[in-house]
């Protein structure tokens, strides 16, 4: 049964979850907003997979795979340690909210199919759907800055995320098989979607011009296949820039974020 949840607000998107009696729904540390007081809260280092274990061994190979996890977390630069919360013996509601301005989105995974996601996207899951850390190596962390480092979804049931600005749903098969998209706008992505990052452009007069001048920096994400993908409109540093701009502060000048200063 899919988790019982309500996205609400426009410009800054809360999720309410209704918790059935025992059920668990677990974020990341920093996304809980509320609860009813027959919710119980629980903070663990361990995902939902290492919630028991039995006889040494068990105790053993669990610790074992807490580090692990709690490691993987660490080099991605997410929260170490999740919240669990518990409706206990009537109906219960949690809330949770993401940290930038933007949209949330719930994902029903049926078992057959992982999610991928941006580092930070993860809000909220029920407890039979796994969090973990998939790092893209080789070529494509070797090209592009962002997305190097990715969460994967896994299980059955249902995952809450969130992105910066609106949401935009689309299938790459619909445009050739291929988009090329902003590094920083790529939100999520079905398992079966070839991701990578490409440069912009030779390293030619046109090439260099794009990369120094366009805004994009050195590279673009290529997204390849059939399956859903999601984009946000608004980019992290987007919006830092913005910030700093408001504020009388350095911001990028018209050789964009190649070149621009951060002065002290």
């Amino acid at each position: 049964m899919t988790l019982q949840q309500e996205i609400v607000g426009n410009a800054m998107q809360m999720a309410v979850v209704t918790l059935r009696p025992g059920q668990t729904v677990y974020c990341e540390a920093g996304k809980f907003l509320f609860k009813t007081a027959n919710v119980t809260m629980e903070t663990r280092l361990s995902g939902p997979s290492g919630a028991a274990a039995a006889g040494m061994g068990g105790l053993l190979r669990q610790a074992m795979g807490t580090a692990t996890q709690v490691g993987q977390r660490a080099l991605a630069g997410e929260s170490l340690a999740f919240q669990y919360f518990t409706a206990q013996g009537d109906e219960g509601t949690v809330g949770f909210a993401g940290v930038l301005p933007g949209e949330m989105r719930a994902l029903e995974l049926d078992g057959t199919r992982a999610w991928f996601a941006e580092k930070d996207a993860f809000v909220a899951a029920e407890s039979t759907v796994e969090f973990g850390i998939a790092f893209e190596g080789g070529r494509t962390g070797m090209k592009g800055g962002e997305g190097f480092i990715l969460e994967k979804f896994t299980g059955r049931g249902t995952v809450i995320i969130a992105g910066a600005g609106n949401f935009i749903d689309l299938n790459p098969a619909d445009f050739g098989g291929r988009i090329e998209v902003d590094t920083g706008c790529v939100v999520a992505f079905e398992e079966g979607i070839e991701y990578g990052v490409q440069r912009v452009g030779g390293l030619n007069r046109q090439g260099l011009m794009n990369a120094v001048f366009g805004g994009e920096g050195l590279s673009l994400a290529t997204l390849e296949g059939n399956g859903s993908v999601i984009l946000q409109s608004m980019t992290i540093e987007g919006l830092a820039n913005a910030l700093k701009k408001a504020q009388g502060g350095d911001k990028q000048g018209p050789t964009g974020g190649l070149f621009s200063t951060h002065g002290g």
